[in-house]
């Protein structure tokens, strides 16, 4: 039986990492793979007009899963089934839900692995123990959430092998496609933001967020998508990975997750009130 995620356990310390923003763009693309994700995405999603909003939203919802109490994951949990049953329609002539579980499964295996790849890749990577603690952890909030127990494997081990194997699977496709291009053309999030401010900061975000894609996409993967990565790139990422691992080190474990602690709290409390979303920008 999974232990409560509480101060000190493994997925408490370590699911809201601020590195974890570093995958961001990794994750988004991962899930995206999945045929019937991106055809839920092509049709249902505004990211593309709205990415900034997209991010803040889904942030809020994570925070909920992991901090915001069992109660809070339950009343999330509902929401968003609620919201994904009406993600239906047609891709290549066949029907597909959001709700699909396989699909459902693999949204949250990734959300899964981002913690443990930002540990492997800028932290300390989590011992064996702590990995099986959180997966347990995980795994429990995944049912919650509604995903069913035989559609992820038992253990960390299988979880990697099943992660693989669908990652083996995976092909390009046009939302995958459209991911980059927003990535590369991301509107400014707010108006007041001077046009010539925001087109350097717009290729700068750009150029970070597809380097760290290309340097944390399964490498099979990245070159089926045709992303190159060079010998040159594979220095460049391993300096940022010292500097990311240094700078990760001065921030002590308990602050490293406390903006997510912070926003889970909070939007247990909008939930539960929801009068005050009124006097929210």
């Amino acid at each position: 039986m999974a232990p409560p995620v509480v101060k000190g356990t493994a997925a408490w310390r370590y699911f809201g990492d601020f590195r974890d923003l570093l995958l961001a763009g990794q994750v988004l693309v991962l899930q995206v793979a999945h045929p019937v994700v991106a055809a839920g995405v092509r049709d249902h999603s505004d990211y593309t007009e709205d990415p900034w909003t997209r991010l803040m939203r889904t942030g809020a919802s994570l925070s909920i899963y992991v901090y915001g109490g069992a109660d809070g994951a339950r009343v999330e949990a509902d929401r968003l089934r609620k919201l994904h049953r009406t993600f239906t329609g047609f891709d290549d002539g066949h029907r597909y839900s959001a709700l699909d579980p396989a699909a459902y499964a693999w949204v949250h295996a990734t959300l899964v692995k981002v913690p443990v790849d930002v540990q492997r890749f800028f932290g300390r990577p989590l011992s064996t123990s702590e990995l099986d603690e959180y997966y347990a952890q995980m795994c429990y909030i995944g049912r919650t959430l509604g995903v069913r127990e035989r559609d992820l494997p038992p253990d960390w081990p299988a979880f990697e092998r099943y992660y693989a194997g669908m990652v083996a699977g995976f092909e390009p496709n046009d939302t995958i496609t459209t991911l980059l291009h927003t990535i590369r053309t991301v509107r400014k999030p707010a108006r007041w933001l001077p046009d010539r401010w925001w087109r350097p900061l717009q290729r700068r975000q750009a150029q970070a967020q597809l380097f760290l894609l290309r340097a944390t996409l399964p490498p099979e993967f990245r070159a089926r998508l045709g992303l190159q990565w060079t010998d040159t790139d594979q220095r460049r990422f391993t300096r940022f990975r010292r500097v990311a691992r240094i700078l990760g080190t001065l921030v002590p474990p308990p602050l490293r997750t406390a903006h997510m602690r912070w926003i889970g709290k909070l939007n247990v409390w909008l939930r539960a009130h929801p009068w005050a979303y009124r006097f929210l920008p």
